[in-house]
């Protein structure tokens, strides 16, 4: 029977290369006179079309005395525009059969909304309006202050665990922006004025820091007439586009913080240093933590909770930056468990990558497991535009979505060793101890 299971394992991972090499994605790229960098994908399985725009942009470009502007401007950016009313934007694209949403990061912030391919036009314009002039006046940033304070409440402060990511960045990083997270602080925003939001707007919601992704049910020529049409008279930014150029010092010697918050069981959270997106190492890194904590029948799950029950929830991943960033580890201990000897339990399993040769069998799984993902990733129309837009924005090498699961095939179970030794040590962590406010000494 294990041989049996063995076949079909291969036959499945060789089913998985071959159509994720097969399934080439197609695409046009090219820049307008004003700087904004256009991506064609034209794909007519299905009547719809996808249209992105990602700003290079994210809470790393902040001035540190007014951090939570890109996210802030994520909401921002729907309240209307001169041609647009305000509050109707969600109500239009819903209107013709459509969905949208966007989201920010430490790196960029990304604008999606997924129409029937009869309204490719309406989207394209909608996203030119608020590119060339948003409605950004005291009532939309009063309304958004409100919002955002709101959602921090409901995400950060009335969530268990809401503030772990919040302490993880701001000990781990001591010089770098990536000290604090997206939501920022609301008193900052608070103490903005208006010029601020407009000058934010002008340096970073500009052609030149954009760029622009249709993919989906099109024809090519056309989008590209309405793409000159909308976007071709839209003034090239002028302003200098701050880019942080901080470097996180190397640590000397592990970190350790206490944190106390409403939770019932402690948390430990240990978080290693690691290179940047795109770095050969990440790469192994990505496959080294699912291998930890990838399914129910990772290493973490089966001895931490499974076999040891020690912990209610275990995890590892790497939280990918456009500048070096972070792997990290997790654990939520169980009832009537000291989170010293989870945290015990934990480096044992670190220990046991460092030491112990990955077994074949395990370690082709795993394989399988990434391209799998890699090619669903690239299932849907969405994730292709996203892909091809975050493969530009970062690398400036947008058929990353072509070649990037080779980068994982190179890896091999001598890698996975290699890198755990490398970057998973103890001198080279922040350990977080997120405990119950009735642990706190009085």
């Amino acid at each position: 029977m294990k041989r049996i299971i063995l076949s079909m394992s291969l036959l499945a991972s060789a089913s998985i290369g071959a159509f994720a090499q097969e399934r080439k994605i197609n695409f046009t790229e090219y820049d307008l006179p004003n700087g904004l960098h256009v991506i064609l994908h034209e794909d007519h399985s299905t009547p719809i079309v996808n249209v992105s725009v990602m700003y290079h942009v994210g809470s790393k470009n902040e001035d540190p005395k007014r951090t939570g502007f890109a996210h802030f401007f994520e909401h921002l950016m729907f309240e209307g525009t001169d041609n647009i009313g305000r509050g109707e934007y969600f109500k239009m694209i819903q209107a013709n059969g459509g969905v949208l949403n966007a989201n920010t990061s430490q790196d960029r912030t990304y604008y999606f909304q997924t129409m029937p391919s009869n309204q490719e036009e309406l989207a394209l314009w909608m996203e030119a309006e608020r590119m060339l002039h948003a409605k950004i006046d005291s009532t939309g940033i009063e309304t958004q202050r409100k919002v955002v304070k709101e959602e921090k409440k409901q995400s950060y402060d009335n969530r268990p665990y809401g503030h772990l990511m919040e302490v993880v960045f701001q000990n781990a990083y001591t010089k770098h922006p990536y000290n604090w997270m997206p939501i920022g602080s609301a008193q900052y925003i608070d103490e903005a004025k208006y010029s601020e939001f407009m000058d934010f707007y002008k340096t970073f919601y500009v052609p030149n820091n954009a760029v622009l992704v249709i993919a989906g049910d099109i024809k090519p020529e056309q989008t590209k007439k309405w793409v000159e049409k909308y976007y071709g008279s839209i003034p090239k930014g002028t302003k200098a586009i701050p880019r942080p150029t901080e470097t996180e010092p190397a640590m000397a010697k592990a970190k350790e913080v206490f944190y106390y918050d409403n939770v019932p069981f402690p948390a430990i959270i240990l978080a290693y240093h690691i290179p940047k997106i795109g770095s050969d190492d990440v790469y192994a890194l990505e496959m080294l933590n699912k291998l930890l904590s990838n399914g129910a029948s990772s290493r973490f799950q089966k001895e931490l909770v499974d076999k040891k029950q020690m912990a209610v929830g275990v995890g590892a991943f790497n939280f990918p930056l456009e500048d070096p960033g972070l792997s990290m580890v997790f654990g939520i201990a169980a009832p009537n468990v000291k989170y010293e000897d989870l945290q015990t339990a934990m480096d044992a399993e670190i220990e046991k990558v460092k030491t112990q040769p990955i077994p074949a069998t395990e370690f082709k799984k795993l394989q399988n497991q990434v391209e799998s993902e890699f090619v669903g990733s690239n299932s849907k129309i969405a994730g292709i535009a996203e892909n091809l837009a975050t493969n530009y924005t970062y690398f400036r090498n947008t058929n990353l979505v072509n070649t990037e699961l080779v980068k994982y095939q190179k890896v091999t179970a001598a890698d996975l060793t290699r890198v755990a030794n490398k970057y998973l040590n103890k001198d080279n962590r922040l350990v977080v101890y997120y405990l119950p406010k009735s642990m706190e000494k009085k």
